[in-house]
């Protein structure tokens, strides 16, 4: 099969991406893209599951009408929310979702009866409000037992649509209940959420084949004949695996989406009281590797500030907006847990620079600036941070995703960290997901060669850093700003 699609489905959006290789390019064609969120019933955060899936298979049907017979379909989407099914492979309740507010102070309450540094050790997973840990603990204990099978949601569409359940490694692992020393899950962390084993799949690493889409499916809506193979279902696993290799130059990488992700891609974890006090994580990478990273904010402050301005400005607009406004002027923690889910982001930016002393952002040009500005900044620090943690210097930032179409963004990290940035692939979780089916395939041998081929394949932008004026008093007032 030369034809593979990719579902990648992320907390704001979903597509179908066709990908195929033709003499060492890879190509890719948007089949159908829809947009994706969470909903609020009576005070909680719940994904429409079902209409995910139905999205699916509509682009499905618009492969098939597109010619499309016989291919290989990957899914990779959000981490840590999962899904309860019953004896009958049927779902118990509604899906939550990482922002519903019923984990605020869990991750507290947890701290005092099982030490975090224990969890760390074991697991290398940082401390979020919203891991699947917390989530469990705090979710109805009848519910739970009634649960026979704990999907992830990725793993959860692949049973949809082909009715085999597994735990897929790279997503499995952000539950912060795999153990690292027994590559499974941690029986004293099931004991203390009062879970069994066998309520989780057997785990399975990206590469395996999943079987075909069920042949009820097939018939019922005229799909093609799909080979489900197991990707990384992390879209973050899959962004990294887009990542093209800087050859010679030690590279570290930023995923741009809603979450920013930073860090390196490593053979072994570093799950040491250093890292822990910095909050890094240690998420199971595809091939045997470790993503050693951080979790920034990311895109989800202007997703919101767009969002609640009426969407009157495109993206490209807002960035256009904030590289007319003044630098610098305010300044925010990104990852202060305010910015998580508050009410409304543009008064909870505002409020922020007010009691902080400084001047409050008006317009959509002054709030966008003030979270470019701020996510540039917050990339220097953690860069810093995973540099001596990792004892490597890093030459060169590679951002991918979405955020890689940020000229200024990506210009004002290059400034403010005092490096080049490589920007693009944007599409690099697709990609990533098709790396693992088309080595499946036998078309690349490995993902070394997979990524030397998405290197060659789509353009890469190069940001070289300009003189920041008063840099030093800059950082003066950033480190302060984190210790108000």
């Amino acid at each position: 099969m030369n034809k593979h699609i990719a579902v990648d489905i992320g907390a704001s959006s979903g597509r179908l991406v066709l990908g195929i290789l033709q003499e060492g390019k890879l190509s890719l064609e948007e089949i159908h893209r829809f947009s994706n969120g969470f909903t609020e019933l009576d005070g909680s955060c719940f994904w429409d599951i079902d209409y995910l899936f139905e999205q699916i298979i509509v682009g499905l049907r618009q492969a098939k009408a597109l010619g499309i017979t016989d291919c290989t379909l990957g899914i990779d989407t959000w981490a840590v929310d999962y899904v309860l099914l019953d004896s009958a492979g049927s779902r118990i309740q509604e899906v939550y979702a990482y922002r519903d507010r019923r984990t605020e102070g869990v991750m507290e309450e947890v701290a005092a009866i099982l030490p975090p540094d224990t969890v760390y050790a074991k697991t290398g997973i940082q401390q979020l409000t919203f891991n699947t840990l917390y989530q469990l603990y705090t979710h109805d204990r009848k519910e739970l037992a009634q649960a026979d099978q704990i999907l992830l949601v990725p793993d959860y569409l692949y049973y949809r649509l082909g009715g085999r359940k597994i735990n897929e490694v790279t997503n499995a692992s952000t539950t912060q209940l795999l153990n690292l020393q027994t590559d499974d899950f941690d029986s004293g962390l099931l004991s203390f959420l009062h879970l069994r084993r066998e309520q989780f799949a057997p785990l399975t690493a990206p590469g395996e084949s999943l079987g075909f889409v069920q042949d009820s499916l097939v018939r019922q809506y005229d799909l093609p004949r799909c080979q489900l193979i197991c990707v990384a279902t992390h879209d973050t696993a899959s962004a990294v695996l887009g990542v093209p290799v800087q050859k010679g130059r030690s590279a570290a990488y930023i995923s741009s989406g809603t979450w920013s992700l930073l860090g390196v891609e490593l053979d072994r974890p570093i799950n040491n009281p250093q890292a822990m006090a910095a909050n890094y994580t240690n998420e199971w990478g595809a091939f045997g590797t470790y993503r050693f990273l951080k979790n920034i904010m990311g895109l989800w402050l202007i997703q919101e500030v767009r969002r609640l301005d009426g969407e009157r400005y495109s993206f490209a607009g807002l960035a256009r907006l904030a590289g007319e406004a003044e630098g610098f002027r305010s300044l925010i923690p990104c990852n202060a847990p305010r910015f998580l889910n508050p009410g409304n982001m543009i008064e909870e930016i505002r409020s922020a620079c007010a009691e902080s002393g400084q001047p409050v952002p008006e317009n959509p040009g002054q709030l966008a600036r003030c979270i470019f500005d701020s996510l540039a900044l917050s990339y220097r620090s953690y860069l810093k941070e995973l540099e001596e943690l990792t004892g490597t210097a890093v030459e060169v930032l590679q951002i991918v995703g979405g955020g890689a179409n940020n000229a200024l963004l990506c210009q004002l990290t290059a400034d403010v960290a005092c490096r080049e940035v490589l920007a693009g692939p944007t599409e690099s979780t697709a990609l990533g997901n098709l790396a693992v089916q088309l080595i499946h395939a036998g078309s690349v041998a490995n993902i070394a060669e997979a990524r030397a081929i998405i290197g060659n394949s789509f353009p890469i932008a190069s940001y070289t850093p300009r003189p920041v004026p008063q840099l030093e008093e800059l950082l003066d007032r950033w480190e302060a700003l984190h210790h108000h």
